[in-house]
């Protein structure tokens, strides 16, 4: 009998593990999964900066843009989720300058309600 007790407690003990990371995984926060152009990147100058995130993104609290070294707004459009493919927020950039550094600065609502923030560098050659 002390057996089955030790089994059943140890089986309930991994459903509940189980459970645990699934429950993380469905509240899990929208964060970059691939960046264009890359932090720290060196290129020529884009004309967009696209970001794919790791979650569904909720379009009117979602938002990015691009400002100088000296911290000057470049970007003049708001920026767009894809609505066929709400992991992808875009926006589009006017010339840039060769030799800039410019910061991307980024706002995410995923769809189930958790907010992340961040930014990166790259620079224009």
């Amino acid at each position: 009998m002390e057996i089955m007790n030790k089994r059943t407690l140890a089986s309930r003990g991994a459903q509940a593990v189980a459970l645990l990371v699934v429950a993380q995984i469905a509240f899990a926060h929208a964060i970059p999964k691939i960046q264009q152009p890359g932090p720290g990147a060196t290129v020529a100058a884009p004309k967009e900066v696209e970001i794919e995130f790791t979650e569904s993104l909720e379009p009117t609290f979602s938002s990015m843009y691009v400002t100088t070294e000296a911290g000057t707004q470049v970007t003049t459009h708001k920026s767009t989720i894809d609505l066929d493919d709400k992991k992808h927020m875009r926006v589009a950039l006017p010339d840039l300058q060769p030799g800039g550094v410019y910061t991307v600065q980024w706002k995410a609502f995923a769809a189930d309600g958790h907010r992340t923030q961040g930014h990166y560098n790259f620079t224009v050659k």
